[in-house]
């Protein structure tokens, strides 16, 4: 794709995802998704703040449960239409289907609007519904665009530009809802039915008609982007394509894994973005005006979480930011729990002013910033590993079975949250049962892919104990398969290789290490191949380069260290032949590499040496990766590839 790699290098020279903004590829695309983002949350925040602070004028409505049934009839549509969605997002270009998404927008915004000027209940679920299916539709085509335009190390930027906006346009349709809805609510203490609508519920609907309009007007200037699969055949039946969605999806195990790990967050986040008006009138006993303070500060977290991903991850798909990411949700998330049982009471519901006078509050305040600021190191590496990871001839697909498990997830949210609320359960409780849950949930699923904890283990070492310089990185291949071969200075230079990878990497290893339950456990399903010389184990040797065959046939990278053992002087062993061995059975590139800097670390051998340690300054250590030319694999030689690293090396061990 010329284009897109020119476009990134363009993005590069100005040294911020921002650059994006600039270019028709995506500026268009993204004000459309923002626009319709913002739209949502206007009519949903002015229909929940209605129904909660005016129930008089909704007969038939129960305020204290109205803001879950609304969150579950917005989703109720990716359940029964996301399969549907997905293949004519795939079938058909994604920019004429974004138009006919955004036109769709308004005649449902007619509709919403009738229902606040007649302030009817029935007609306002109706249009929460037809909301949800604009949604539905609109999703797959969203991330399965992104792939098409964005080059690979602008995958990470783009999606942190486009979940950042999302939440800055929920904060805006918040702030804009919220004030809508207050205007002329004088009587909203009334126990009797008001005559006609109130005028928050005319600006409410004009709002939502007008800001359809302009982003239809926005759509106009989506560029082109062809159908994945143009002859694909549509299946109607969204039951028997939602079931081959998800056994599509289910293909591969860590997408799959990834995909639930998004619906995770969706729980997560549709649990508390539903009870914030019951949490601030019953807990926090504050006004409407508070509610927007509280999902201002949620919308901020989240934004600046997803745009730290691009500095944090280095533009790559960095899915050890995950881990960090549950992390602090589970800790914010319990802490708000503590936070809300340690407020002061008040003799009537607080102003914004009275509200943040209170030093407590601020602490409820900060919880909220940071749960969601984790939020968005969690979510945004796993949507950029799925768009990176799934086939581009079904990805739309991928994306609307997301949609469903997420939806899913959404409505048991919903219906936790009532059968908790209805078993006596205060919102706080709400909150802190989500959070143990996180921790539970998060546990499981590192279990199953401990992938993301080795990512994690990889990312925590060069981000506090060392700090790495690359040396032409870009020569570890973006795909297709390689060898990559390295020096060996401590036993933990394959995680610092790991962590500097823009791909998951084959480690082939001393078997021995897979004797330690935990390390052994970890190693093995992070795919490493145990090794043993010859006089050891002759079997597992052969076995040892057969499976590395394998890798490199099905395009993947593996990495050995030819030494075959740590230096115990700091001067690099002779290398072995196990590198020529793999490549008489799959020939592919080798990569020379070299590490320097490791040699005297706690990591090293070298109390072993008798040597005097270096002089370390400051709290971290300086490490260099330096990466050479990949050599064809007719070019190889032992003596040569040594020879090659040892120059990469340098003086400096």
């Amino acid at each position: 794709m010329p284009a897109a790699q020119r476009a990134a290098r363009e993005a590069a020279a100005h040294g911020s995802q921002f650059a994006l903004l600039r270019q028709r590829r995506f500026a268009p695309f993204f004000w459309t998704q923002f626009l319709g983002a913002m739209n949502d949350n206007v009519f949903k925040i002015g229909f929940t703040s209605l129904v909660t602070y005016q129930a008089a004028r909704f007969s038939g409505v129960d305020p204290k449960t109205v803001a879950f049934l609304i969150s579950a009839i917005f989703i109720a549509p990716f359940v029964l239409f996301s399969a549907t969605s997905g293949q004519i997002a795939d079938k058909y270009d994604k920019a004429v289907l974004t138009r006919w998404v955004k036109t769709f927008e308004i005649a449902v915004m007619l509709i919403g609007a009738a229902g606040f000027w007649m302030h009817s209940a029935p007609l306002l679920y109706l249009c929460t519904f037809l909301m949800g299916v604009h949604s539905t539709v609109f999703g797959p085509i969203k991330y399965a665009y992104l792939p098409q335009k964005l080059a690979d190390d602008e995958l990470v930027g783009g999606n942190g530009l486009v979940e950042m906006g999302t939440f800055v346009a929920i904060l805006i349709g918040t702030i804009m809802g919220g004030i809508a809805a207050g205007i002329g609510a004088s009587d909203a203490a009334s126990t009797t039915v008001p005559a006609g609508p109130p005028l928050g519920a005319w600006w409410l609907g004009g709002l939502c008609i007008g800001i359809a309009l302009i982003g239809r007007v926005a759509s106009v200037f989506v560029p082109p982007c062809a159908p994945s699969q143009p002859d694909l055949r549509i299946n109607w039946n969204p039951f028997s394509e939602t079931w081959r969605n998800l056994r599509l999806a289910h293909g591969n195990r860590t997408v799959f894994l990834s995909l639930l790990g998004i619906s995770w967050l969706w729980f997560v986040g549709a649990t508390f973005l539903a009870s914030f008006f019951n949490f601030a009138k019953d807990v926090l006993s504050a006004d409407p005006d508070v509610v927007t303070l509280l999902l201002a500060m949620f919308s901020l977290g989240i934004g600046t979480g997803s745009m730290l991903c691009e500095r944090l991850s280095r533009r790559r798909v960095e899915i050890g930011l995950v881990p960090l990411g549950s992390i602090g949700m589970s800790v914010f998330g319990i802490d708000l729990f503590f936070a809300s049982h340690a407020l002061p009471a008040a003799p009537h519901l607080l102003s914004v002013g009275e509200f943040v006078r209170t030093l407590a509050h601020w602490r409820v305040l900060a919880d909220l910033f940071l749960l969601a600021m984790f939020g968005g190191f969690y979510s945004v590496p796993l949507y950029a590993l799925i768009q990176s990871r799934s086939a581009p001839s079904h990805r739309a697909r991928i994306i609307a079975a997301n949609n469903i498990l997420n939806s899913l997830f959404m409505i048991v949210s919903a219906l936790m949250a009532m059968g908790l609320t209805a078993a006596g359960v205060g919102i706080a409780g709400i909150f802190l049962t989500t959070a143990l849950l996180n921790i539970v949930v998060a546990a499981y699923i590192y279990t199953l892919v401990p992938e993301f904890l080795l990512r994690f283990a990889a990312w925590v070492l060069v981000h506090t104990v060392y700090r790495v310089r690359l040396v032409h990185a870009e020569r570890i291949p973006a795909e297709g398969a390689a060898v990559l071969v390295c020096n060996h200075v401590s036993f933990v230079d394959a995680v610092v290789i790991m962590a500097e990878s823009p791909r998951p990497i084959r480690f082939v290893m001393d078997h021995r290490i897979f004797r330690s339950p935990l390390l052994g456990w970890l190693f093995r399903h992070a795919k490493a191949i145990p090794i043993a010389p010859a006089h050891e184990d002759a079997a597992l040797l052969a076995a040892a380069y057969e499976t590395c065959a394998a890798a490199l046939a099905d395009g993947e990278l593996v990495c050995i260290f030819p030494e075959g053992k740590l230096t115990k002087t700091g001067d690099m062993n002779p290398f072995r032949h196990g590198v020529t061995e793999i490549l008489k059975r799959h020939p592919a590139p080798v990569v020379p590499m070299a590490l320097r800097g490791l040699w005297g670390s706690a990591f090293s051998r070298h109390g072993a040496s008798g040597q005097e340690r270096p002089v370390r300054r400051g709290l971290t250590s300086r490490l260099t990766l330096a990466v050479g030319e990949p050599v064809p694999p007719g070019d190889v030689t032992v003596d040569a590839l040594q020879r090659t690293v040892a120059e990469l090396r340098g003086a400096r061990r």
